[in-house]
C-alpha cells in the first residue's frame, strides 16, 4: 500500500466563543495555493470529520480520489492537530458541534454558498448527526463509516451492558487524575515498535493494515495533550444521537467493517435498520482502520455515492 502520502493544503482557522482557534485544510492536490480559492469555489465540497484522536491520514485515499473534482476539507478537533486545546477546557460533543457549524458555514462561505458533503469517522458518526439534529440546512448528505450514533454498546438491550457502560464512565472519570502521570509511558509505548504488533495481537489491525499509516496515528496521538484526548472520550461516552436516526431524510451512506473490535457490527447494523434509505457497503477483511486497510474500496464507494445522490456534480478534472 506505499507509504503515508504528503498532503498539500491550505490552512485557515475559525475562532470559537471561547477563543481556541479551530484549524480547517483545504486539500489542493497538485494545484498552485495562489489559484486554490478562485479556481476550486464552484466545486461540490466535501467536509471530512475524524475519529478521536485519528490524523488525517486515515483519510488519505479518500483525498487522493476525490481532491481532483472536489473542493475537499478536513478540520480538527480541539487539542488534535492544529486546533488549539480548548481555552474554557470543555471537550464535550456540543461543543465539537459547536466548531463543526462555524467550519462548515466557512466551508460555506469560501466556495458556492452551498454546505457541504459530510464524511464521518468513528466519534465524527456522532459529532455529524448532532449537527444534522440542530441544524439539518448543514448537512444535505451524509457517509458515516464506523461509527455508532453513541458509544460503544449504549442502545445493547440487555441489563448487564448497559450497566457495565455506566461503570465504565464511572472508573474513566475516576482515572483522570492519573491521566498526567500515566502520558510519558503511553507516549513511549505508542511511539516504539511494540504499538503495532500489540494492534495487530490484539485483533484492532488487520493484517493488510499498512504499518507507516498506522505508525503516523500512534504518533499523532503521542503529541496530543493527554488531558484533550481524555476530555474528549470522557465527552464521547456521555448521551447519543441515536434518536435522530430516524428523522434523517438527506442521503445516507453507511460503511461498516466486517471484524472492527472497537465499534461492533451489531452497531451499525442497527443503524442500518434505522436508516432504511440509506446505502450499505460491508467491507471484509478490515478492522477499525478499514479507512487505511480498504482505503481504495472505500474511496471509491464514497465517489460512486456522491455521484449518484448529491446536487452538485463533480468539477471537469483540471489538464
Amino acid at each position: 500500500m506505499g507509504s503515508p502520502m504528503s498532503f498539500r493544503r491550505v490552512i485557515r482557522f475559525v475562532t470559537a466563543p471561547d477563543g481556541s482557534r479551530i484549524a480547517y485544510h483545504t486539500h489542493c492536490g497538485d494545484w498552485p495555493d495562489e489559484t486554490l480559492q478562485r479556481e476550486r469555489a464552484g466545486w461540490p465540497p466535501v467536509l471530512l470529520t475524524n475519529g478521536i484522536g485519528s490524523s488525517e491520514h486515515f483519510w488519505r485515499y479518500i483525498v487522493a480520489n476525490l481532491e481532483t473534482d472536489h473542493r475537499v476539507v478536513h478540520w480538527n478537533y480541539r487539542g488534535h492537530g492544529q486546533s488549539d486545546d480548548s481555552a474554557s477546557g470543555d471537550y464535550r460533543i456540543p461543543v465539537h458541534v459547536d466548531d463543526l457549524e462555524q467550519v462548515t458555514e466557512a466551508v460555506m462561505k469560501q466556495g458556492n454558498g452551498r454546505p457541504p458533503h459530510h464524511i464521518a469517522f468513528s466519534m465524527g458518526v456522532r459529532v455529524v448527526l448532532e449537527l444534522y439534529r440542530r441544524r439539518p440546512d448543514l448537512v444535505p448528505a451524509m457517509t458515516l463509516i464506523a461509527g455508532p450514533p453513541g458509544a460503544t454498546g449504549g442502545q445493547d438491550e440487555r441489563w448487564a451492558t448497559r450497566m457495565g457502560l455506566g461503570a465504565v464512565r464511572r472508573l474513566l472519570r475516576a482515572a483522570t487524575p492519573v491521566v498526567p502521570l500515566a502520558s510519558p509511558a503511553v507516549r513511549a509505548f505508542l511511539g516504539s515498535s511494540l504499538a503495532y504488533p500489540a494492534g495487530r495481537l490484539a485483533g484492532t489491525l488487520r493484517s493488510r493494515a499498512p504499518r507507516e499509516d498506522i505508525r503516523e496515528f500512534f504518533a499523532a496521538v503521542s503529541r496530543m495533550s493527554p488531558i484533550a484526548y481524555w476530555r474528549t472520550l470522557l465527552g464521547l461516552m456521555e448521551g447519543d444521537a441515536w434518536d435522530v436516526l430516524p428523522a434523517v431524510t438527506v442521503p445516507v451512506q453507511l460503511i461498516a467493517a466486517a471484524d472492527d473490535q472497537i465499534v461492533p457490527l451489531r452497531d451499525m447494523q442497527r443503524m442500518r435498520q434505522l436508516l432504511p434509505h440509506a446505502h450499505w457497503l460491508l467491507v471484509k477483511d478490515a478492522g477499525h482502520a478499514g479507512l487505511l486497510e480498504a482505503g481504495s474500496e472505500i474511496a471509491d464507494a464514497v465517489r460512486t455515492f456522491l455521484v449518484n445522490h448529491c446536487l452538485e456534480p463533480a468539477a471537469p478534472s483540471p489538464p
